[in-house]
């Protein structure tokens, strides 16, 4: 009985242990895929600016106005 509840124990403590390796596994993985992406491009474009859009803010010319 004493073996049983010693597997039992290790497959209840185990369980989620294998669970949390194997995430973080692909996680790790997944953020090494990014980071490689993000290193052959030369320049990573940031998401947060649209495209063709100045990263500087917007300008005169940009918007269409005239200058001066």
């Amino acid at each position: 009985m004493t073996g049983v509840l010693g597997l039992l124990d290790l497959m209840i403590a185990g369980a989620p242990v294998l669970i949390f390796c194997v995430w973080q596994l692909v996680s790790l993985n997944r953020a090494i895929a990014r980071d490689k992406v993000g290193r052959d491009s030369p320049t990573s474009p940031d998401p947060a600016i649209p495209e063709g859009a100045s990263p500087e803010g917007a300008s005169p010319e940009g918007a269409g106005h005239p200058v001066g």
